[in-house]
C-alpha cells in the first residue's frame, strides 16, 4: 500500500460573485497579520474600510470575465490540477491529492484542513503559491493552518530563488517581448505587491526576497533593458514601500520607453493582474505618453512553473526537518526576524534551527 500524500496549496482567495465583495474585503482587513492593531478597533476598522472600498472593487471585478467575482480559484484549481498529475508521475505508487485552502474566501483553510483530515492524509505538505515569503501572506495561512489542523505537516516556506520558477518568470517575459514586436528601448518593471513600511521595519523578509529575485531576472533579460522592481496595491495612509509602480509606470513613459510589466509575487490571474497591471496602468503609461505598454501574464499552469513546485513538494517529503525554503533551510540573511527559520544559539554554543510555524 502506498502513501496517501496531500499538498495543500496556500492562496489568498477571491470574491466569487458581487455580493460576496465585502464580506471578502472585511475577512481581509480583521486578519491581525493585515491590520495590527487590538481586537475591537481591527474589526470596527475591517468593517469601515470593507463598506467603503466594496462599490469600487465591484467596478473592478465587473472588468473581468469571471462573472462579478475573482478568477482566482478557477485559476488555482488549474494549477491544482496540473502539480497533481505531475506529482503522481513522480510518485507512481503514491496517491497524490492537492487541496486549496484560501485564507479570505472559500474554500478556506478550515475546508481545506478538514477534507484532509477527512480523506485519511499519510503525508501533509503545505504549499503556499506566495513564492516570497512574507507575516501577511505565508506566515497568516500558516497561522490559520495550525488552528485548524493539529497533525503533521511539512512546510515549503518560499521558493523566490528556484530555478525552474526564475526560469518561466523570463519565458512569460521574453515571450510577452516578441508578441509586442520585439521593440527596442525598452523598461521591464517587475511589480509586486506592496507592504507598509513598518512590516518590513519589523523583519519581514519579504522585499529583500522580491528584489534579489529581480536581479536575478535583471541577468537573463537583454542587458540593455532597464530593469525595476516596483510594488502596486497600496492601501490606506501608511507609508508603504517603494517604489510604487505607478510612478514607475509614468517615468518610464514620460521617457518614451516600451514598457514590460510583469507580476513577480502573483502566479495567477486576478483582480490586480488583469485589472490593475492591465487596464489602470495601462491608461497611465498612454497618457505619459508610453511608446508601447504590455503586460506578462502570470505563470499561471507554466509547465516550468509547475514542475518547479513539484520538485519543491518531492524535496519536502523527503526532509526531515519541518520547513524548508528552496535553499533547503534558511534563505533570508541574519537580521530578518519575521523569516520562518529563526536561528538560535544554545549555551553550547552550537546553532541550531528553530521554525516558527
Amino acid at each position: 500500500m502506498g502513501r496517501k500524500i496531500a499538498v495543500v496549496l496556500f492562496n489568498l482567495g477571491g470574491p466569487d460573485k458581487p455580493a460576496a465583495v465585502q464580506p471578502f474585503l472585511q475577512n481581509l482587513f480583521r486578519d491581525p497579520a493585515i491590520i495590527r492593531a487590538p481586537l475591537p478597533v481591527r474589526f470596527l476598522l475591517a468593517r469601515l474600510i470593507s463598506r467603503s472600498r466594496a462599490p469600487a472593487a465591484k467596478k473592478n471585478y465587473a472588468m473581468m470575465d469571471a462573472g462579478g467575482g475573482s478568477p482566482l480559484l478557477p485559476e488555482t484549481e488549474a494549477q491544482s490540477a496540473a502539480l497533481q498529475a505531475e506529482l503522481q508521475k513522480h510518485l507512481p505508487g503514491d496517491e497524490v491529492r492537492c487541496f486549496i485552502a484560501m485564507r479570505y474566501w472559500h474554500p478556506f483553510t478550515e475546508e481545506a484542513a478538514a477534507d484532509v483530515k477527512k480523506w485519511g492524509a499519510d503525508e501533509v505538505v503545505l504549499l503556499p503559491l506566495y513564492p516570497q515569503f512574507s507575516t501577511t501572506t505565508t506566515g497568516s495561512s500558516l497561522t490559520a493552518w495550525k488552528k485548524a489542523f493539529k497533525g503533521v505537516a511539512r512546510t515549503i516556506c518560499c521558493y523566490p530563488f528556484e530555478e525552474g520558477f526564475l526560469s518561466a518568470h523570463v519565458d512569460r517575459i521574453l515571450e510577452a517581448h516578441r508578441k509586442a514586436g520585439s521593440p527596442e528601448k525598452v523598461s521591464l518593471l517587475l511589480s509586486a505587491h506592496g507592504l507598509p513600511e513598518s512590516v518590513v521595519e519589523a523583519g519581514d523578509p519579504y522585499q529583500w526576497q522580491c528584489e534579489a529575485m529581480a536581479e536575478m531576472i535583471a541577468g537573463r533579460v537583454p542587458p540593455e533593458w532597464e530593469v525595476k522592481v516596483c510594488y502596486q496595491s497600496r492601501v490606506g495612509p501608511l507609508k508603504w514601500i517603494g517604489p510604487a509602480t505607478e510612478a514607475e509606470v509614468e517615468h518610464a513613459a514620460k521617457d518614451g520607453k516600451n514598457i514590460l510589466i510583469a507580476p513577480i509575487a502573483f502566479v495567477s490571474e486576478h483582480i490586480e493582474t488583469l485589472v490593475e497591471l492591465g487596464e489602470e496602468y495601462r491608461l497611465i503609461a498612454e497618457e505619459h505618453g508610453a511608446a508601447s505598454y504590455t503586460r506578462v501574464e502570470a505563470l499561471g499552469t507554466h509547465p516550468g512553473f509547475i514542475r518547479s513546485l513539484a520538485q519543491e513538494t518531492l524535496a519536502a517529503l523527503g526532509m526531515k526537518e519541518a520547513i524548508r525554503s528552496c535553499a533547503g533551510d534558511r534563505l533570508c540573511p541574519a537580521g530578518w526576524s519575521g523569516c520562518p527559520h529563526r536561528e538560535k544559539v544554545h549555551k553550547a554554543g552550537v546553532r541550531v534551527i528553530e521554525t516558527a510555524v
